[in-house]
């Protein structure tokens, strides 16, 4: 059985990554301390002395607006520790699947954004994710990189537990409705890219030939677009009988609500590439969501 090696394994994409695989291959999942990306020379001789027959990096410097005041760290995270373990992928001949974010565009598009579109971060953790993006791509390795954005799930810190939070404490909720973007369910990423593994292994064809045949970035999100407010509307009315009280949802302005870090006004990302390239068939974000908030315990 094939050893995959998962980074990030407690985080909400590493989670479902680990339950989607755990059937087909052995999973490895060290712990944070064991492979701490904050060190990325360490983090790229564990991915050696491991030697795993495949790398999925599920982890990242995600604390968008902190990472303005620690933009060395989230480098190291995002970019550094990337470049490290793409050079161990390519040492070992083994492939790396790696995501990134719709942060690394510039948002002031009105059509969903392609992979070879111009980019333009706006924020220290956009500018260290393209960095990750480039160093990956440089490194030599046979590598998927996917972008994804608004990645939410039943665990972990997102939008979703946050909106269900605020609901049950008081009942009233202002949120942003000028930022548009597709929200992904972390298990349908777990599930897209599990199966664009799985067939490979299936066939016995090698991962590293099958990965490096179809290496680059692509685009995976959820189908259709939404605002933050209407995605919060969509969670509240979801689970109006399971919250016990009335709650009240109130469009904003982004400027109404001043965060540190500039977000992206428009992110949607266009994942024709992906459909084109793999035949994957992507499900719409209400969909999905409604699936993700029938597993969250309210």
């Amino acid at each position: 059985m094939k050893r995959a090696l998962v980074i990030g394994g407690e985080g909400q994409v590493g989670w479902e990554m680990q339950r989607v695989l755990h059937p087909f291959m052995q999973l490895v999942v060290p712990s944070p301390g064991e492979l701490d990306l904050a060190h990325p020379r360490a983090a790229g001789q564990a991915v050696l002395a491991l030697a795993p027959d495949v790398i999925l990096n599920c982890a990242a410097y995600t604390a968008v607006d902190r990472a303005e005041q620690e933009a060395a760290l989230a480098q190291a995270i995002n970019a550094d520790a990337v470049h490290e373990m793409g050079r161990a992928a390519a040492a070992l001949g083994v492939p790396i699947v790696h995501f990134s974010t719709d942060y690394v565009f510039p948002g002031d598009g009105r059509a969903p954004y392609r992979e070879d579109d111009p980019v333009g971060p706006l924020s220290a953790y956009g500018h260290t994710k393209l960095a990750g993006e480039l160093a990956l791509a440089a490194s030599g390795a046979a590598y998927w990189t996917f972008r994804t954005s608004w990645v939410y799930a039943a665990r972990g810190r997102n939008f979703v537990k946050a909106i269900v939070a605020r609901a049950q404490e008081a009942g009233s909720l202002r949120v942003v409705s000028d930022q548009r973007g597709s929200p992904t369910w972390a298990r349908t990423l777990a599930e897209v890219i599990g199966g664009l593994l799985v067939v490979p292994l299936r066939g016995g064809r090698p991962l590293a030939e099958a990965v490096g045949a179809t290496a680059g970035v692509y685009h995976l999100t959820s189908r259709g677009e939404t605002s933050w407010y209407e995605f919060a509307c969509f969670v509240v009315d979801q689970l109006a009988p399971r919250l016990n009280r009335p709650v009240t949802v109130t469009p904003i302005a982004t400027h109404e609500f001043q965060t540190v870090a500039v977000r992206p006004a428009y992110s949607v990302l266009d994942t024709t590439r992906l459909r084109d390239t793999f035949g994957v068939a992507l499900p719409h974000w209400q969909d999905a969501a409604h699936l993700c908030l029938a597993d969250l315990p309210v």
